[in-house]
């Protein structure tokens, strides 16, 4: 932990208990169920889960989630029903951020293993059109798996670099709204991995930084004027968060979206290590794991000119 430790000193500024920080990630993620209602309901879930005897507790703030004592969901029927599926309660928070209609038309840009795909799927009462894609071939079994599973009939899965994605006649200004959740360093992930961060460096971040402005800027390309990009990631380094939102800003194609939030947050951050950001900045959310017991996440809402 001390070389975990010695990374996340870097945060410290950031935060107004740092000391809480550091012992709640050096502790075990609950592990939290969310209930799938394209399947099922609220009650004939935890129906099921009360016959089953399966203890599980409701998280507060969503009546969809429920943290479960049984870290192995997959040995259970309403599993192998689809009527639940394993997610990250932060993990949740984006496709609620992008808040979907039924009808509407999505692309999800790094799609697998299809927790979050799903769910907009859910939110759209399983009508409307979800490009899920995702640029790594391991991953897709996965993603199919759990998208028949939990009964999406709305996903058409696409196996694509999404800095170049092209799917005539979806190649420009055609989504409604697109979901970008990139591959990050994973820093708030400590929790459910401690090796998470067992590579880290700051050159990683930076080639991080490069591969999430070019799959941001695609996402920007393919949403019709108006519409909604959720930009989301996985870890605290202003390098991957902040910092893309401020050079895709300076580009001039959209403008960042005030949200709320039905879980503690921190504002997005105007300045690090003396670059200064775009001012809106602070209209982003910053999750850490200290606020809610949860993992870390970073979420920022853009609206395409």
């Amino acid at each position: 932990m001390s070389e975990i430790t010695s990374i996340l000193s870097r945060y410290e500024p950031l935060l107004e208990d740092y000391s809480k920080f550091l012992d709640v990630c050096n502790t075990p993620l609950p592990y939290v169920v969310r209930i799938n209602t394209i399947k099922t309901t609220i009650q004939k879930s935890t129906s099921a889960f009360s016959d089953l005897s399966i203890d599980v507790t409701p998280c507060d703030w969503n009546p969809l989630l429920f943290q479960m004592n049984n870290s192995s969901p997959g040995n259970t029927l309403p599993y192998l029903l689809g009527w639940l599926h394993g997610q990250e309660e932060v993990s949740s928070i984006p496709p609620l951020v992008l808040d979907p209609l039924p009808g509407d038309t999505v692309w999800d840009a790094c799609a697998s293993p299809g927790s979050k795909t799903s769910q907009l799927a859910a939110l759209m009462d399983d009508t409307g059109f979800i490009v899920a894609n995702d640029s790594n071939l391991r991953r897709m079994p996965a993603l199919r798996s759990n998208l028949e599973r939990l009964g999406v009939t709305i996903a058409a899965i696409t196996h694509s670099d999404a800095r170049h994605f092209s799917l005539k006649p979806f190649d420009f200004n055609t989504f409604d709204s697109a979901l970008v959740d990139v591959p990050c360093s994973g820093e708030g992930t400590i929790r459910k991995n401690p090796r998470a961060l067992q590579k880290w460096s700051l050159k990683q971040l930076f080639s991080l930084q490069k591969l999430q402005l070019s799959i941001l800027r695609r996402a920007i390309s393919l949403i019709k004027s108006g519409g909604t990009v959720v930009y989301s990631t996985c870890t605290f380094s202003p390098e991957e968060n902040e910092m893309v939102v401020d050079k895709i800003l300076s580009e001039g194609n959209c403008t960042i979206v005030p949200f709320n939030l039905p879980i503690v947050s921190s504002p997005g951050i105007i300045e690090w290590e003396g670059i200064q950001f775009n001012s809106s900045l602070n209209l982003c959310k910053r999750i850490w794991p200290n606020q809610n017991n949860t993992g870390g996440f970073f979420i920022a809402k853009l609206e395409v000119k």
